[in-house]
């Protein structure tokens, strides 16, 4: 296994602490979990930001990509005070080390450490997967490491939108309905991972949604009730997202907006019935006057794996 990039060696705790001495790298992590005929090939790759010696050490780090089965990237931002960015690429020759390892045919996954949204022009396409680090604290080297073997399951979600260029920006999943188009005369409008986005080691199907009572007076709850199965090979965590539509309302209101989210984990071939309970300050909303108010009229019910992936959709009236 090849392992190389600028935080390969690092422990990573955030953009206002210092590298620890005792936190453990991605490379120390790799190195414990691994097992017995397993070899870790390290090769630093690049710095962070441009440095004179990147040229020399993406060569070498190619080369033992070349010895390897597979290779692991570990790559990164800067970020602290006074290190706001214009652009939300990876900096240096980050992406450059990225395609030539990639370009050798070998399964690749990048681990990313950022806090924030990072664009991957140039180099998504060209690699397996993407494991996304932030900043995983002093023993985050292990848990990347047994996600990265298969000995953890790994079941987050975005808790942002991710642009597909910075020029998207602000880019949000809760935005309200317009006139405008969403596209680009040079490129897609739609984001490069949308909220609530993420991957598991398995497959869910959404099925059997009921919605009750179809009609409520206001200032009744609404239970919301679907099946989820695990049609996979794996044991594995799903994030279940459960997102609103108020479709007229005296003021515009969101396309869709989070209300409620279920952590589950099945079995292959076990399903599990869940249920959401909407209450009327989720169906409510601030009006002019900075009052909350709930309205009568039709709610929309989407429930899905992301903001993106709707699986299931439904409505009620309040009246």
């Amino acid at each position: 296994l090849a392992l190389t990039g600028p935080l390969a060696a690092r422990g990573r705790l955030g953009g206002y602490s210092r590298f620890p001495e005792n936190a453990v790298s991605l490379l120390d992590g790799l190195k414990r979990s691994a097992g017995k005929g397993v070899e870790i090939l390290f090769e630093k790759g690049c710095s962070l930001a441009a440095g004179p010696g990147d040229k020399e050490g993406i060569a070498r780090a190619v080369a033992a990509a070349r010895k390897a089965d597979a290779v692991v990237v570990a790559v990164g931002i800067r970020e602290g005070e006074g290190r706001d960015r214009s652009r939300l690429g990876l900096p240096g020759r980050q992406v450059e080390l990225i395609q030539s390892v990639a370009a050798l045919g070998k399964p690749v996954v990048v681990v990313l450490y950022a806090g924030s949204a990072v664009t991957m022009e140039g180099w998504l396409d060209k690699v397996g997967a993407v494991l996304d680090a932030w900043y995983p604290g002093e023993a985050g080297g292990i848990a990347l490491a047994e996600t990265l073997f298969g000995k953890n399951r790994p079941g987050g979600r975005l808790p942002v939108t991710f642009p597909r260029r910075v020029g998207q920006v602000p880019l949000y999943y809760n935005y309200k309905p317009s006139g405008r188009g969403y596209g680009y005369c040079d490129g897609k409008g739609t984001p490069l991972f949308p909220f609530g986005h993420g991957l598991s080691y398995t497959t869910f199907k959404y099925s059997r949604l009921v919605i009750e009572p179809a009609r409520v007076r206001s200032g009744a709850p609404v239970k919301v009730t679907l099946t989820v199965e695990n049609i996979g090979k794996v044991k594995s965590d799903e994030v279940v997202q459960l997102y609103l539509r108020d479709v007229t309302a005296s003021m515009a209101r969101p396309l869709k907006e989070l209300k409620g989210f279920r952590r589950i984990t099945l079995d292959p071939g076990k399903a599990e019935r869940i249920s959401f309970y909407l209450t009327p300050k989720d169906m409510s909303f601030l009006d002019r006057s900075l009052h909350w108010v709930l309205e009568p009229g039709e709610f929309r019910v989407m429930v899905g794996a992301s903001s993106a992936d709707i699986r299931l959709r439904g409505t009620f009236v309040v009246e």
